[in-house]
């Protein structure tokens, strides 16, 4: 299987609450539904042939309880495509306290998960989708686990909350396979994680730079 993450994020990298007010109010996050009135026919057509082409979904638990409370219960999902895919796959969430999910379809992955999510990758053909779950995307990419890196980036500057790459954290080096931007002003890019980046060994002017 081919692992990609998938993250709507802002410009200044936010990915908390896009969806609405009350989607995820963790830390005092009150500026909650800030992708809804960017979103446009062709991020829209994008996002549903990602969800539709997917085998199966991997998730950290924070985003799959929010799927599971939208998409998992949304009425007649067949009409729609990423709840038709959504319910209708395998579903993996990593938790070390979730014993008993109710999203049907769902396996939940604990222990060592390189190991697990190795497993998934060598044994399975097809499309392993990681939705959202900003710290398993970080955790999947300091572990060489991640395949390809989708950024759904919108035209606004949040402000606040939580950020796909914190402050500090792992330096990965990216190739960039294919970029887009939608009228809106949406940018649809993938990437390709490289190992670490390559960094200057001696100053230079700035006449090399610009």
């Amino acid at each position: 299987m081919r692992l990609t993450t998938t993250t709507n994020v802002s410009v200044d990298g936010v990915m908390q609450g896009l969806g609405g007010p009350d989607e995820d109010r963790s830390g005092g996050f009150d500026r909650g539904g800030w992708a809804i009135p960017l979103i446009d026919a062709e991020a829209g057509d994008y996002l549903n042939q990602v969800y539709g082409g997917a085998d199966a979904f991997l998730f950290g638990r924070r985003t799959y309880e929010i799927f599971a409370g939208y998409w998992g219960v949304m009425p007649n999902p067949e009409a729609n495509p990423i709840a038709a895919a959504l319910n209708s796959r395998p579903k993996y969430v990593v938790s070390a306290s979730l014993t008993d999910p109710r999203w049907a379809g769902t396996s939940v992955l604990q222990g060592d998960l390189a190991t697990a999510i190795g497993n998934l990758k060598a044994n399975h053909d097809g499309e392993l989708l990681v939705p959202g779950s900003g710290v398993l995307v970080r955790w999947l990419l300091a572990n060489g686990l991640v395949d390809r890196l989708d950024l759904v980036t919108y035209p606004v500057v949040v402000g606040q909350g939580t950020r796909l790459f914190p402050d500090s954290g792992p330096d990965l080096a990216l190739e960039l396979v294919s970029s887009r931007t939608t009228s809106r002003g949406i940018a649809i890019q993938t990437y390709r994680p490289r190992g670490r980046p390559e960094y200057a060994t001696s100053a230079v002017g700035p006449e090399h730079v610009f």
